[in-house]
């Protein structure tokens, strides 16, 4: 059994358990301060694993005793043969006393000969118009081998074929010197790799756009200087849109069925670009807006990493931000989406939370995903500290089926009403919820018919002396809010603008989650994103904010111009997938 069949087997395995009960594992597997930090000299960035035979790993990374784009930054290689528990000592790929050497992307061919590709400023450039510059993406591209897992590197550094283009040409040094950086692991087709990468018009970051290195025969070459090199796509202009302006960078390249490629990159327009190609990577569309499904809402994400990884049998997952702000900052928490081909395009699921830092300033980025042995892991930094993380299986198989999700997820329910049980006025007794500071979460799930969308109208108010407790009532501005408070901190939230319509049934679940302190909405099986007036659809909550439990005998929908068609309050936070499973199995 190949393994894409291995992967395929093991999700219908957890497909299978994904309703069944169980808590999470404590500590919350999501926090990145959980994970297994992988040696560096102090900065820390791009920690991209392959894995070799006998079930080693090999990561390769860009370091320096130094911040980012210092002088000493070069690029190195660790092992583990532990799944990341631990770690060899740093073996150099490039010397820190040499040329800045940067962005280490590793591949290796069908006799576990590894290839790692990188940024080198081999014409030592450190000045621009007589001012000291940061040189990281400035040079030649280049590559040297391991024969022997890591271990040591080829003395011979190849440099590849880089043509000069009009967005060269048009550069600070009239092409004389090319700038340019790739963060993406090649793609492979055949014999052949695809090496993306982001050539630059502008220092510093300015005027990006998209190229590939075609490496013919690159898998099976018996000599690296065998390998034939070229420049796509073909002519002068690369992957790039003037709607895009000049922030079009960090391109990601996958296939999607025989010739046809799809590459994404990230802008600064709050969402994510995208293009494709049907022969190969010789040509390419006119860069779009990501979608979540064709003509369907675009994508979010800042300027910020943006990855694709391909799983199995045209499956695919997405790693983002899920907000639209257009600056390097909002890098945590990151998300997942799983996408499915139809048609030759990438349908998205509705995404979830994979990882966080407590600290909302803390970013967290340059990821890679790796599947051994029946386990999911990602790698991230924070630019000082790189790790690698054991993804939830479940998480990972809740996603992949998520549109074929057609049943309540029972889990931690502690509330589940019918529509004859939620007349105005019925009593109901609140159970207690967990501490929301201590890692806590719960969720509140209901269908909902409106006869109109004035404010006021409450679903359900538990709020006891000084506010203490939660509310869930109309906000005048035609959404549902969600108030809450543990007698000290409150904080509202509410659902996205514009989607809730009287004289229609809407299935409307809330999901507080105390690892990141995030409050989404998942409404008609949509997890809210902002939409075009909100910069996300998602709200932080203070992480003092505590026991939320206020009055526990409360009456439901005293003030509700409609009616309640069921309810289902959960002691823990739902996946947005398990909120998607919920509604389908309502509609049924």
């Amino acid at each position: 059994m190949n393994v894409h069949a291995t992967i395929a087997a093991a999700v219908a395995v957890l497909i299978a358990a994904a309703a069944a009960p169980g808590a999470e594992p404590v500590p919350d597997w999501r926090n990145i301060r959980t994970g297994r930090e992988i040696p560096s000299e102090g900065y820390a960035d791009q920690p991209y694993v392959v894995e070799l035979r006998d079930d080693v790993w090999l990561c390769v990374l860009t370091t320096g005793k130094g911040a980012e784009g210092e002088k000493g930054q070069h690029i190195v290689a660790t092992t583990s043969k532990d799944q990341g528990k631990t770690w060899s000592p740093l073996v150099d790929i490039e010397p820190a006393g040499g040329p800045e050497a940067s962005w280490a992307v590793p591949c290796v061919d069908a006799e576990g000969r590894v290839y790692v590709f990188y940024t080198y400023n081999g014409d030592r450039v450190g000045t621009l118009k007589g001012k000291p510059i940061r040189a990281d993406t400035l040079g030649w591209y280049c590559y040297r081998t391991s024969a022997d897992g890591g271990k040591t590197w080829s003395d011979k550094r190849y440099r590849l074929p880089m043509r000069a283009t009009a967005c060269d040409l048009a550069n600070d040094w009239n092409g004389e010197v090319r700038m340019f950086w790739g963060i993406a692991k090649p793609v492979r087709l055949g014999y052949d790799i695809l090496l993306p990468f982001t050539k630059l018009g502008k220092y510093m970051l300015g005027e990006g756009e998209g190229w590939l290195f075609h490496g013919k025969n690159l898998l099976y070459a018996r000599n690296p200087d065998d390998v034939q090199w070229t420049l796509l796509p073909e002519g002068d202009r690369g992957i790039r849109s003037a709607e895009f302006g000049s922030v079009q960078e960090e391109h990601v390249v996958a296939r999607v069925g025989r010739g046809r490629l799809v590459c994404l990159f990230r802008t600064a327009t709050g969402y994510i670009g995208t293009s494709r190609s049907l022969d190969g990577g010789r040509t390419w569309s006119e860069p779009e807006r990501l979608t979540y499904s064709p003509g369907g809402r675009p994508v979010k994400n800042p300027r910020a990493n943006v990855k694709i990884w391909y799983v199995y049998e045209d499956r695919y997952l997405l790693w983002f931000h899920n907000h639209s702000g257009k600056d390097y900052e909002g890098r945590n928490p990151a998300w997942l989406a799983a996408g499915r081909v139809e048609d030759g395009r990438i349908l998205w699921s509705q995404p979830e939370i994979v990882l966080y830092d407590p600290d909302p300033k803390v970013r967290m980025s340059y990821p890679d995903f790796l599947y051994d042995r029946g386990r999911y892991f990602i790698t991230e930094t924070n630019k000082t500290t790189a790790r690698v993380h054991r993804i939830s299986e479940r998480l990972i198989g809740l996603l992949l089926e998520q549109h074929r999700m057609e049943y309540p997820s029972d889990a931690g329910l502690v509330v589940n009403l019918s529509a004859r049980q939620c007349g105005p006025g019925a009593p109901l007794k609140l159970p207690t919820l967990p501490d929301l500071a201590s890692g806590g979460g719960f969720a509140i799930g209901l269908w909902v018919w409106f006869d109109s969308l004035t404010g006021g109208q409450t679903i359900l108010d538990a709020r006891a002396a000084r506010g203490k407790g939660m509310a869930v009532e109309t906000t005048g501005k035609g959404t549902i809010g969600l108030s809450m408070s543990d007698g000290k901190t409150r904080v509202t939230a509410d659902c996205d603008l514009g989607i809730l319509t009287p004289g229609v049934w809407h299935h409307v679940v809330i999901i507080v989650d105390g690892g990141p302190k995030i409050i989404t909405w998942v409404v008609d099986g949509v997890l809210c994103d902002g939409g075009e007036k909100r910069e996300c659809g998602w709200t932080r909550f203070p992480p003092e904010l505590g026991d939320v439990n206020g009055r526990e005998d409360v009456s439901l929908a005293p003030m509700l111009s409609g009616r309640l068609g069921g309810l289902r309050i959960y002691n823990r936070y739902l996946r947005t997938s398990e909120a998607v499973g919920n509604f389908s199995a309502g509609r049924r």
